[in-house]
């Protein structure tokens, strides 16, 4: 079978290799960047023009009669 596929066969023992090599304690390792929050401002103005329009359109309580 290795014979009439040479291609796949090489193929897989590059996989192979490949994975089996990648769990060496001395394999590269690729630090993670701490990433900056992108919508934290967007939400904040958010939050504060719906609570000014909500404080806006909300019912006042109706003068008691004494």
């Amino acid at each position: 079978m290795t014979m009439e596929f040479p291609t796949g066969y090489v193929t897989a023992l590059d996989a192979m290799n490949r994975h089996v090599t990648s769990a060496r304690p001395d394999a590269p390792v690729v630090v993670e960047r701490t990433r900056r929050p992108l919508l934290t401002p967007t939400r904040q103005v958010t939050a504060v023009a719906l609570r000014r329009l909500a404080d806006r359109i909300q019912p006042r309580p109706v003068p008691r009669c004494s």
